[in-house]
C-alpha cells in the first residue's frame, strides 16, 4: 500500500501552490488530478491580476509561492489598473498564454523534489478516530497519507449548462468529480451548490477591430513575481466594445429560455461577475454593457469575450454577439456556458484552513466557496504551509487582516463565510494604504523566509531593495540647498511663505515627485525607480500610514486575547440569543474574530469581555 506525508487533491492554482509548497518544506507529496492537461488550467479568463488580485498574485510571490513566477513567463500584455486613483486601489492585472501557463507550471511540478503526480480520480477521504489516515480512489486503491489538501475546484459534482441541455462534466469539457462530495457529506460537512459562467471565445480572423477601442500594455512597470529579471513585453492589444438595445431586446425575449429565469440552474452566482442576462435584468435602465475582447493564447486566434458570460442556448449566444458591433460576422469557437458545483461552508475550518472536526484535513481553493485564480492560489499556499507545520509540530501560520489581503481573505472566510462565490476587492480590506501592491515583498519576504520557501535568490533581491529604501531614508532629512529648492517649487507652481528644508518636506508637496527631487539635488543614486516610487509613497502618505497604524495596534489588542474553545455562551448572561447561537456554531479563537461575527453586535462583544475579566 502507497504512503505519503500528503495528498493534494486537485491541480488547480489551489492545488498547485499547495503541493509545491508541501514539496518544498519537505514532506514527500502527492498531488492527484482528474486529467494532466487541465494542471494550472485558466478555465475562465486568461489572465492573472486585477483589482485586488493583482495583491493576491505578488503577496503569493513574496512568500515563496509560483503563481508570480508562473505568470511572468507567459505574460501577453501587463497593466496596472486604477492608475488614476490612489496607491492603494492599484493592482497589476495581466493577460497571460493560456497553453503557455499551463504547460510551465506541469513542467514545475514534474521537476519538483518530493512530489509525485498521479491522473486519478480521489473519490473518498479515509478517516480513523476523525484523524485523516488516506483517500480511496475509483480504481479501489487506498493510498496512505498524514494529511489531505482538498483543492477540487468547481469538479466536485459539476455541471455544464447551454440553454435547456446539461452535461455532467467539468469546465471545457473535462470530466468532473463523483463522489467525493458525498464522502464529505458523510464526514459531517455541509455542501452547497454554487454557480459560475463563462463567456463564448470567438475567431478572432471574424472581428472588426475598427469598430473597437484598443487598449495597449503599460511599458516598464512592477512584474508579478519580484524574481522576474526580464521586463516581459506587450505582444498584444486588448479592445473595448459595447453591447447595444438590440442586443438587449434578443435577450429580453429569450429570458423564457434562460436557465437562470426558468429554474433549471439551482446554484448561486457571484454577484460582482453577472452573467450577461442577469446584468440586462438586474440594469434594465442601461443601454449598453461593456465587453473586453482579450487574446488567450499566441499560438491561435481564440479570444475571450470579458463580460459576456452567458448560459442561453446557442442559437441566442450567435444572435446576440452578432448584434454587437464589429461582431456583424463574429464565429463562435466554443459557446459560452454556465457551471454549477459544489463546495462546503468554509466556516467548517480554522484560520489555518483545516477543518474543525477532521484532524490534518484541509481545504482550499472554490472547494471553499470563492471565485478566482488568485483567491484560490493564495488559500492553496496557505493550506500547503500549514499542512506542513501541522506534520511537523511547527506552530500555525497565520496572517491577520493588516498584514495582507491574503490575511483578509481567510479570515473573511472562516469568520464570516459567504453565500455567494466570494472575490476579493479591495474594499474588504480596512488597511489597504498598508497592503499595497508595491509593498508586498517588504509585508512579506521575511515571513517567506522564515517559514523555509524564499530561496536563496529570492532572499537576495529582497535584501538589495531593502538597502536601497534605507540608503534613500538616510537622506531624506538632510538639509537642501534654499535657491535649488526655490526654483523646484516655483517650477511647479507650489512657492509658500515657509520653504521645505529636507527632501521629505518637499515630496509631501502634492505636485513635486521624487525623481524631479532626485534630478534637481542629485540624490538617491544608484536607487531603482522602483523604490524610488516606494519611498515616495511612503513619505507622501506618512500621516495616513500612521493613523492605520494606530488602527492596527488597536486591533491587535483585541486578537490578542484568547477565547477558550469549551465557553459556554448560552450560560453567559447579557449575550443576545443570536450571538449565543453564532458564538457557540462558529467558535472564534480570539475576542477579535468574534468582533467580525455576523450578528454579533459591539454590545455582545462588551458583554464577552466583561465575562473573560471577571472570568479571570
Amino acid at each position: 500500500m502507497k504512503s505519503y506525508d500528503a495528498i493534494v487533491i486537485g491541480s488547480g492554482h489551489a492545488g498547485c501552490e499547495a503541493a509545491l509548497a508541501l514539496a518544498r518544506l519537505g514532506n514527500n507529496t502527492l498531488l492527484t488530478t482528474l486529467n494532466l492537461d487541465s494542471v494550472a488550467f485558466l478555465a475562465c479568463n486568461p489572465s492573472i491580476g486585477g483589482t485586488a488580485k493583482g495583491q493576491l498574485a505578488t503577496e503569493i510571490d513574496a512568500l515563496g509561492g509560483e503563481m508570480g513566477v508562473n505568470a511572468d513567463k507567459n505574460i501577453l500584455q501587463l497593466r496596472m489598473l486604477n492608475t488614476g486613483k490612489g496607491v492603494a486601489v492599484q493592482s497589476l492585472r495581466a493577460q497571460v498564454d493560456k497553453r503557455g501557463y499551463h504547460s510551465s507550471m506541469l513542467d514545475t511540478l514534474l521537476s519538483q523534489e518530493n512530489l509525485s503526480i498521479k491522473q486519478c480520480e480521489v473519490t473518498e477521504i479515509l478517516t480513523e478516530n476523525n484523524i485523516v489516515k488516506g483517500v480511496k480512489t475509483s480504481f479501489g486503491e487506498e493510498i496512505m497519507a498524514r494529511a489531505v489538501v482538498i483543492c477540487t475546484g468547481v469538479y466536485m459534482e459539476s455541471r455544464v449548462i447551454i440553454g435547456d441541455w446539461t452535461a455532467e462534466q467539468g469546465p471545457n469539457g473535462f470530466v468532473r468529480s463523483h463522489g467525493l462530495s458525498s464522502s464529505l457529506k458523510n464526514l459531517g460537512f455541509e455542501i452547497l451548490r454554487f454557480k459560475t459562467g463563462t463567456p463564448a471565445r470567438v475567431d478572432a480572423r471574424s472581428i472588426d477591430y475598427s469598430k473597437f477601442e484598443e487598449q495597449k500594455g503599460d511599458e516598464n512597470i512592477q512584474t508579478f513575481s519580484y524574481k522576474t529579471k526580464i521586463q516581459p513585453k506587450n505582444i498584444y492589444s486588448c479592445y473595448l466594445g459595447y453591447t447595444n438595445e438590440k442586443t438587449h431586446e434578443i435577450i429580453r425575449s429569450n429570458l423564457h429560455r434562460a436557465p437562470l429565469y426558468s429554474g433549471l440552474i439551482s446554484g448561486v452566482g457571484p454577484r460582482y461577475c453577472p452573467s450577461i442576462e442577469d446584468k440586462v435584468v438586474r440594469f434594465s435602465d442601461k443601454t449598453r454593457h461593456q465587453i473586453f475582447l482579450e487574446m488567450e493564447n499566441a499560438s491561435n486566434n481564440e479570444i475571450y469575450v470579458q463580460g459576456f458570460s452567458s448560459s442561453l442556448p446557442y442559437d441566442v449566444q450567435e444572435q446576440m454577439y452578432r448584434s454587437v458591433s464589429g461582431f456583424e460576422n463574429v464565429r463562435l469557437l466554443r459557446n459560452a456556458y454556465a457551471i454549477e458545483y459544489d463546495c462546503i461552508s468554509s466556516l467548517s475550518l480554522l484560520p489555518t484552513l483545516e477543518s474543525k472536526t477532521v484532524q490534518n484535513l484541509f481545504f482550499a481553493g472554490q472547494i471553499n466557496g470563492t471565485s478566482g485564480y488568485e483567491e484560490a492560489g493564495a488559500q492553496g499556499l496557505i493550506a500547503g504551509i500549514n499542512a506542513s507545520h501541522k506534520l511537523q509540530g511547527k506552530k500555525p501560520f497565520i496572517l491577520d487582516r493588516s498584514e495582507a489581503y491574503i490575511g483578509v481573505l481567510i479570515d473573511d472566510l472562516v469568520t464570516k463565510g459567504t453565500t455567494e462565490p466570494y472575490r476579493m476587492m479591495t474594499s474588504r480590506a480596512e488597511y489597504r494604504l498598508l497592503l499595497r501592491q508595491d509593498n508586498a515583498d517588504m509585508r512579506l519576504t521575511q515571513r517567506g523566509r522564515d517559514i523555509g520557501l524564499v530561496d536563496d535568490e529570492r532572499y537576495a533581491i529582497f535584501l538589495e531593495k531593502k538597502r536601497q529604501i534605507e540608503s534613500c531614508e538616510k537622506v531624506l532629512d538632510d538639509i537642501l540647498d534654499k535657491e535649488k529648492v526655490r526654483v523646484i517649487l516655483e517650477k511647479y507652481d507650489e512657492l509658500s511663505s515657509i520653504l521645505p528644508r529636507t527632501a521629505r518636506e518637499l515630496l509631501r508637496k502634492s505636485r513635486i515627485d521624487i525623481f524631479s527631487v532626485q534630478d534637481t539635488f542629485h540624490i538617491f543614486p544608484d536607487v531603482s525607480r522602483e523604490v524610488l516610487t516606494y519611498v515616495e509613497t511612503e513619505v507622501k502618505y506618512e500621516g495616513y500610514l500612521k493613523r492605520e497604524k494606530i488602527l492596527v495596534e488597536q486591533m491587535r489588542k483585541n486578537e490578542s486575547i484568547p477565547l477558550d474553545k469549551n465557553i459556554d455562551y448560552s450560560s453567559i448572561k447579557g449575550l443576545r440569543l443570536e450571538a449565543r447561537q453564532k458564538l457557540d456554531k462558529l467558535r472564534p479563537l480570539s475576542l477579535g474574530q468574534a468582533s467580525r461575527i455576523s450578528g454579533v453586535s459591539p454590545a455582545d462583544i462588551a458583554v464577552l469581555s466583561i465575562y473573560l475579566h471577571t472570568r479571570k
